[in-house]
């Protein structure tokens, strides 16, 4: 292909992200009723604090993703080199595909092109080790405030509930075993012979030591702290007789079920406010007040980021290297 060809075949299909990005948000905004309820709950609170609670969870948004972007350096920095701003823009930029393509996946064609063309295949897979530390640490306090779920609400046999939590402490084990021992994946994979021809994509995988591992681990711990509190500011602050105890339980469970569903970012709402209505109908009633909060930390984590995430999709080049500024 010539350079000119390369050039609008790069712009075209940059143009179609965003269209699809922005159709796709539209859509989702002008149909949702949660976020109409969000507003409609909100309009008796005084200005001033509802100012001060919404910036502080939007400036929780940016940390967050903020954490994300050095944890997504530090993944790749035996692979490529990246500036701390370069992984903020490849992170924007993933969110932006990921509001259209089932489970995220668009997330990582959207950050590994920030990449070198030969590095991008070897991109996808330090990214899934990110990915799996963030995914380890959502199931295990997941399971943890399931068994407590159950032990509070459900009332089973003392028998029956001590397996479950053996099994649940069995799982957690598991996958913290797997996490810091991910090079097993890579043994495993040069062992099948029909996978040793793309060995130099995975072989990556060698290269992640317990201690890496543990740094790694550490930013996924971080980035699960600040979004588990935002969801409790907000539920804190539309529902104050909630127990502190009772929101940390049932904001733990709902990343858990998240975390199982397949699902589409931009209808991921639907998931959650269902999910939250369930377990949160156990410790209140106030249904209206569960999903608003649920739909305001989707428009503030997931369609906001994607949003600005827009203008870094620009500064792809399919064909080559990014463009640098």
């Amino acid at each position: 292909m010539t350079p000119k060809f390369k050039s609008a075949c790069s712009a075209i299909i940059k143009i179609a992200v965003v269209l699809f990005a922005f159709y796709f948000i539209y859509i989702k905004l002008t149909a949702n009723q949660d976020i109409k309820g969000f507003l409609a709950l909100i309009r008796t609170i005084p200005r001033l604090e509802i100012v001060v609670i919404l910036t502080t969870v939007s400036i929780m948004m940016f940390v967050n993703w903020g954490l994300e972007a050095l944890k997504w350096q530090r993944l790749i920095r035996d692979v490529e080199c990246l500036s701390l701003w370069r992984a903020i823009e490849s992170v924007f930029c993933g969110l932006t595909w990921a509001v259209f393509t089932p489970n995220r996946l668009g997330e990582y064609g959207g950050r590994v092109f920030f990449l070198s063309p030969k590095r991008r295949v070897i991109g996808v897979v330090a990214m899934a080790v990110g990915n799996i530390g963030q995914l380890v640490l959502t199931n295990v306090f997941g399971a943890v405030a399931i068994c407590i779920f159950i032990y509070r609400f459900k009332h089973l046999d003392f028998l029956f509930f001590l397996v479950l939590c053996i099994v649940a402490l069995a799982f957690c084990l598991f996958l913290l075993i797997f996490y810091f021992n991910i090079r097993w994946l890579n043994g495993l994979l040069l062992s099948m012979r029909f996978t040793r021809k793309y060995k130099k994509f995975y072989t990556v995988l060698g290269r992640y030591r317990k201690a890496e591992l543990f740094r790694i681990l550490c930013f996924c711990l971080a980035r699960y702290m600040v979004f588990s509190t935002q969801y409790f500011i907000m539920f804190y602050w539309l529902i104050p007789d909630l127990h502190y105890a009772d929101i940390i339980m049932m904001v733990c469970i709902l990343f858990f079920i998240q975390s199982a569903l397949p699902s589409l970012d931009l209808f991921d709402i639907g998931i959650r406010s269902m999910t939250a209505l369930f377990f949160f109908n156990f410790v209140t009633h106030q249904n209206a007040s569960v999903v608003a909060c649920t739909a305001s930390i989707w428009l503030i984590n997931i369609i906001i980021p994607a949003i600005l995430g827009s203008y870094f999709v620009f500064k792809l080049n399919f064909f080559g290297n990014i463009k640098r500024s």
